[in-house]
């Protein structure tokens, strides 16, 4: 069978985002026998080896045909071949169950798909007007969501750009973090117009996370390219520093209440502390070699919370001492924390690494937990890759694999 991009309803953009994300991976094994291993392999393996498909926590026809209908558009007849075809060779399994921890706390999910099948919708954001942008990576296209409607709408960008990121400056216009293509972008709301400012150094490839601090600067973090800029909308300056710890691969990003960034590493044990002003890095190891940090944030303390992604630990860091705790994650040491915001003193994040992919609340004052599964069309497929806050204190959160924005009201009366 060969694959039609459009006859699944899969925009040619799309579908080279996910042949361009499958590059460089090893021989994979067959598709299991079995009547509709042809059309899996002709839809899924566009975007998915047959080992990640394997990994999953498996599901039944009706869980499957819900999940990879977020994904492609496929005939009715096939859609049910393929379902029932899933379903017998990888039929619900528990090797990655989620411990979820109960509690006294209670939680609202409302949820929204993006229109465009198999973007990869993530990073949601509020603008001062109420509505939320997201990015579509895979999709190389930025959204807008009106959440009191449910009105979306979608801009298409310059080719290559496959945004990690969107950000928004003080009037609440979106930057893009250009990914593949090593740019900065600025989109014009009304017109779709988008202004791009490249990388000055061709070593910087990847703008990954960025925010903006009190004087309108962007800085940003460059996971592969080892790097931090910083960017001044008003002159078009782009300045970059080279991390000490080679292989640091910065990646989550935010600002401390006296103005300093900090800046999580990925590929190893360490914090940075970034001045923004001078750019001076100051580094600051973990206590545990096998640790690496997806996401933080900063308290109104100037605490610094992060999640150890390596070791499946929450943890804290206190400059003004110095002084370092870590609290295992409900779900233990494979339960892989990934996004985390906090909000009021709590501190919210999710496990990726088990299924369903929780949302957890951790309150310091009694180092208690407490977790919910978070929706998504019915299945629960994950992932969460990062958190922020309305100013209304709701989280904003995404569920990439399934195309999802959702919004949480934590207590909600």
């Amino acid at each position: 069978m060969l694959w039609n991009a459009s006859r699944y309803g899969v925009p040619a953009f799309l579908l080279a985002g996910c042949l361009n994300a499958s590059v460089g991976q090893a021989a994979e094994p067959a598709w299991p026998p079995g009547e509709g291993q042809a059309l899996a392999k002709a839809v899924c393996t566009a975007c998915h080896s047959v080992t990640t498909v394997a990994r999953s926590s498996g599901y039944d026809a009706e869980a499957w045909a819900k999940l990879f209908g977020t994904m492609v558009a496929l005939p009715a007849a096939e859609s049910v071949q393929l379902a029932t075809y899933l379903a017998e060779v990888f039929p619900p399994r528990d090797h990655r169950a989620a411990q979820l921890r109960p509690g006294p706390h209670h939680v609202a999910f409302e949820q929204w798909q993006v229109p465009t099948l198999g973007q990869r919708s993530r990073d949601p954001v509020e603008a001062p007007d109420g509505r939320i942008w997201w990015v579509g990576q895979w999709g190389n296209l930025a959204g807008v969501l009106d959440p009191e409607t449910g009105a979306m709408r979608e801009y298409p960008l310059p080719a290559g750009t496959y945004p990690h990121s969107v950000t928004l400056d003080a009037s609440g216009t979106p930057w893009l973090l250009g990914n593949k293509n090593g740019t900065l972008q600025r989109l014009d709301p009304e017109t779709g117009a988008i202004a791009v400012f490249p990388m000055p150094d061709p070593e910087a490839k990847d703008p990954h996370t960025g925010e903006f601090d009190a004087a309108g600067r962007l800085l940003f973090t460059l996971q592969q390219s080892n790097r931090v800029g910083r960017f001044d909308p008003a002159t078009g300056q782009i300045d970059l520093i080279v991390l000490d710890r080679p292989k640091s691969r910065p990646y989550g990003i935010k600002f401390a209440p006296d103005g300093a960034a900090w800046v999580a590493c990925n590929g190893g044990p360490c914090l940075y502390r970034i001045d923004p002003d001078t750019l001076e890095q100051t580094r600051v190891d973990l206590p545990n070699q096998e640790s690496h940090v997806r996401r933080l944030d900063v308290a109104a303390d100037g605490t610094v919370w992060y999640v150890n992604s390596g070791a499946g630990r929450l943890g804290q860091y206190n400059p003004k001492t110095q002084r370092f705790k870590e609290w295992p994650s409900p779900s233990g040491p494979a339960s892989h924390p990934y996004a985390l915001v906090v909000v009021d003193g709590i501190v919210w994040y999710n496990e990726s690494g088990v299924r369903p992919d929780p949302l957890v609340r951790f309150d310091p004052q009694t180092e208690t937990f407490q977790s919910w599964p978070i929706p998504s069309s019915g299945v629960y497929a994950g992932i969460l890759r990062h958190m922020r806050a309305d100013r209304a204190g709701r989280l904003l959160i995404h569920q990439s694999a399934t195309n999802h924005l959702l919004r949480v009201s934590p207590d909600p009366s």
